[in-house]
């Protein structure tokens, strides 16, 4: 069965559901019960996780909620857009056809990274997915998937390369911060030739991605360890004036996957990069150390 990705579209009515039901001070289950659903199912729709959407339960729901005709009818229209934005017929959701390999979980994440117009991410360890070269995607897939096919490794560079189509299409790209610590310089992925190809392709980086390195030098900005982070900001509404989304933080860690759209936890990894960034190189200096780097790993 073929997975639905999580739109912006599908979000947004999530959050608008989710708010009409706080305003009226019901709880998830208390609603659920009250137009004969699971609160299961309540809750993917809120999240906008739900495989398809009903348009009875919009209905009901704003009936519930005592929604007003005109915006109940703007619901509705977001939730059929929704739901076409979601066919696995569409090429904007050119993931699904690796269904297999992307997490289910993981489907959320590139969405927003498609909609999004900024990202903002600091990367410890390694050089962030959306900035490594083919080379050095495959040298760490081949250990972290150890039992993959050769096929199937290659599928996953595949999907790793498609992603960086949002940094070089020709309307809107997107805008890339990128922290990097230095460590991610020194760690070797597969091999000196790779780790040289790897360096010289963030010194070559087109003018919407900035690369900074963390140097050790520096210190410990935050007084301790902090683990990879990704900021993502959206374009605005012309017609509201507002995002088209929140601006959200994905962290991602060893076999778990985390969201945040609060402005006090944007705000807080918003306060980290900058404090980073305190401490970084800037990027004419990251350049230079990034092409000697790959000097001493062709040497």
């Amino acid at each position: 069965m073929s997975k639905n990705p999580t739109t912006i579209p599908r979000r947004q009515l999530g959050r608008h559901l989710r708010e009409l039901r706080q305003a009226v001070g019901l709880s998830l289950v208390d609603a659920a019960r009250l137009i004969e659903r699971g609160a299961g199912t309540l809750q993917r729709l809120e999240k906008g996780e739900n495989p398809r959407i009903r348009q009875l339960d919009i209905e009901a729901l704003c009936k519930l909620y005592g929604v007003p005709e005109g915006r109940a009818q703007q619901l509705k229209a977001l939730a059929l857009e929704a739901d076409r934005r979601t066919r696995p017929t569409d090429e904007s959701h050119w993931w699904t056809r690796y269904e297999d390999l992307i997490p289910a979980e993981f489907d959320t994440y590139m969405s927003l990274e498609m909609a999004a117009e900024r990202m903002i991410t600091y990367q410890p360890d390694t050089v962030p997915g959306i900035a490594q070269t083919a080379d050095y995607a495959r040298a760490l897939n081949r250990v972290f998937f150890s039992s993959d096919s050769a096929m199937e490794l290659e599928q996953r560079v595949q999907v790793r390369m498609q992603r960086q189509t949002a940094i070089t299409r020709r309307l809107s790209p997107l805008s890339v911060d990128l922290l990097i610590d230095e460590a991610a310089l020194r760690r070797v992925a597969g091999s000196r030739k790779i780790m040289a190809g790897q360096l010289r392709a963030l010194a070559d980086t087109p003018p919407n991605v900035k690369v900074r390195v963390v140097p050790f030098s520096g210190g410990f900005p935050l007084g301790g360890h902090i683990g990879p982070f990704v900021i993502l900001e959206f374009p605005t509404d012309l017609v509201t004036d507002t995002p088209v989304e929140p601006s959200t933080v994905y962290v991602e860690s060893y076999g778990s996957r985390v969201y945040y759209d609060s402005d006090t936890d944007v705000a807080r990894y918003h306060d980290a990069y900058a404090q980073i960034s305190r401490i970084a190189l800037n990027e004419a200096d990251t350049k230079h150390l990034l092409r000697c780097s790959a000097k001493e790993y062709e040497a």
